[in-house]
């Protein structure tokens, strides 16, 4: 599947844009953008796909994904009937992160804004949103560009504040990171990272940290909420994926270039992590396409 950079640019003389479609189907394009991508679907049933993560997509779903995280919505296969009479409907709302100005998510008030926009590069589905916020989403477009920013803020600030959400793609995805302004962590993840693909043991990061093993371990699970090996696995799972979505080998190989040393345990933890075989979620991805 080929990965598209869909660009936006000069597309409005507006700061963001607010788009409903009303389409027989989503558009079936995996791709990518710099720009943040908050969606509402509206009329719609599917599978969706954001960075390494497959799941199903139903009406009421609410997501925003961050710059750059490839994504792709797809119908069900009855939406390609021959006259199904079935419509896709969505609201989208593009910006960019710096559309208010480059700092202006680091202000003192604007920071909890600011921490949603980073946790969104890897996705967010929330769960269970109050109803005034989709209503406020659909209302958008009917206000003038002062207000429509105040409501986009708003928005922005009552999801921020939503603590029932789903993050969609893996830590392993993602290929570049974003900077802790935390040393030991900046160290440890460019040694992840850079060496997730060879064999590494705890005893291997901790030396990177400048810390015993034993006080890395209940330090790393503190800051990340999950175990070093647990981290490290979702890593080399999100990279096989990529290049299983990417066909840039078989299980075998990919099983090997990820860091794994046998087939068994690379297929046992892949389905820990993504609920599929790797046969299956190749199968999953390339059936919608």
């Amino acid at each position: 599947m080929k990965l598209h950079l869909i660009s936006r640019d000069n597309l409005e003389n507006t700061s963001f844009t607010v788009t409903r479609h009303n389409e027989p189907s989503f558009l079936k394009v995996w791709h990518y953008h710099p720009e943040l991508e908050l969606v509402l679907t509206l009329k719609s049933t599917g599978t969706r796909f954001v960075g390494d993560s497959i799941k199903k997509f139903e009406e009421g779903d609410l997501v925003l994904i961050g710059k750059n995280l490839p994504h792709m919505w797809v119908n069900d296969d009855y939406y390609f009937e021959p006259n199904s009479g079935l419509m896709a409907e969505d609201i989208v709302i593009h910006f960019r992160e710096e559309f208010l100005g480059k700092d202006f998510f680091e202000t003192k008030e604007m920071k909890p804004i600011g921490k949603l926009l980073e946790k969104a590069k890897f996705g967010i589905k929330f769960i269970n949103v109050n109803s005034s916020i989709p209503e406020k989403i659909e209302n958008i477009s009917s206000l003038n560009s002062f207000e429509r920013t105040l409501e986009l803020l708003s928005i922005l600030n009552n999801l921020a504040l939503h603590n029932t959400y789903e993050v969609l793609s893996s830590e392993g995805y993602i290929k570049t990171f974003n900077k802790t302004k935390n040393v030991t962590l900046d160290n440890t993840y460019v040694y992840i990272f850079e060496n997730f693909n060879k064999p590494i043991s705890l005893e291997d990061v901790a030396n990177v940290a400048n810390m015993n093993p034993s006080a890395f371990s209940r330090y790393f699970k503190r800051i990340n909420r999950k175990t070093f090996s647990r981290y490290l696995n979702e890593v080399r799972i999100g990279y096989a994926c990529n290049q299983l979505i990417e066909q840039r080998g078989n299980i075998a190989s990919i099983c090997y270039e990820s860091g794994f040393n046998n087939i068994s345990n690379f297929n046992r933890q892949f389905k820990n992590i993504t609920n599929k075989t790797p046969s299956e979620y190749l199968k999953h991805f390339t059936d919608t396409n």
